[in-house]
């Protein structure tokens, strides 16, 4: 299927690894124009590498949380059709083990920096007349979990920020939206099984059992969460804003699974 991508600048925040990482690999392989952040020099040089010399790829070494990122990168990145915010992985644990520094950071990356980078973009994409913007959010949103607190409350303030502004960007010609990922295999999601392992069986090695009661027998993959990206991205999904889609096989309507 052609999706319409070929030579669209597309800038993916937090794309050195997991599903940012995926997408990126995705779009470039439509033919994009991809621009990756990460924190670290040498995650994106490798990225770059592993991607390929017969693409595309831009990176800019950006931690979000520092003032005056969001600026930088905006004013780097000019003339951007699809903006993917990914960044902003938060703290994990009921409320009695979660610090008040750790809900400081996990609102400060996952909500304001968010939304202060898609402001500046959705700014640029009215003026043009163009664009799309996806966040990545997650999947807590729609199915609050008491062991990760900090992001259901972040989650589903993304949720309703996508809803609000996607509702009336379409005025502008811009298509704002959200990919809600369910548990996908990266290396976050082992080090919390790890953990949960730990607890429960008191050895990190058994993390596999604990996925076994998901829909299919596994998490999702990243490159199945990069799929729904960039198809959301596409002009083959040209009348979707202000929503949600959830790639998660069901999870959310079940209730808890781990």
């Amino acid at each position: 299927m052609e999706l319409g991508l070929k030579d669209k600048k597309v800038l993916i925040t937090g794309g050195t690894k997991g599903i940012g990482l995926a997408t990126a690999k995705a779009f470039a392989r439509e033919g994009c124009i991809v621009h990756i952040t990460g924190r670290k020099l040498s995650d994106l040089e490798h990225v770059k590498k592993e991607i390929g010399t017969n693409y595309k790829i831009h990176t800019h070494v950006c931690d979000l949380k520092e003032s005056g990122a969001t600026k930088q990168l905006a004013d780097d990145c000019q003339d951007i059709d699809i903006l993917i915010n990914n960044a902003g992985a938060t703290p994990t644990g009921p409320i009695e083990l979660v610090g008040m520094e750790d809900w400081r950071e996990g609102l400060e990356l996952k909500v304001i920096a968010t939304v202060d980078l898609t402001k500046k973009f959705y700014e640029k994409m009215c003026r043009r007349k163009k664009g799309v913007i996806i966040n990545v959010i997650g999947n807590c949103g729609e199915r609050p979990d008491p062991e990760i607190i900090v992001a259901t409350v972040t989650n589903s303030g993304m949720m309703n920020f996508t809803r609000a502004l996607g509702s009336v960007s379409v005025n502008h010609g811009v298509r704002i939206l959200a990919v809600n990922p369910g548990a996908t295999s990266t290396e976050r999601l082992v080090h919390i099984m790890e953990e949960k392992a730990r607890d429960r069986y008191g050895n990190p090695n058994l993390w596999e059992k604990l996925v076994e009661p998901l829909p299919f027998n596994r998490a999702s993959t990243p490159s199945e969460q990069a799929d729904m990206i960039v198809f959301a991205a596409s002009e083959r999904c040209s009348y979707v804003s202000g929503t949600i889609l959830t790639v998660d096989a069901g999870i959310a309507q079940r209730g808890h699974i781990f």
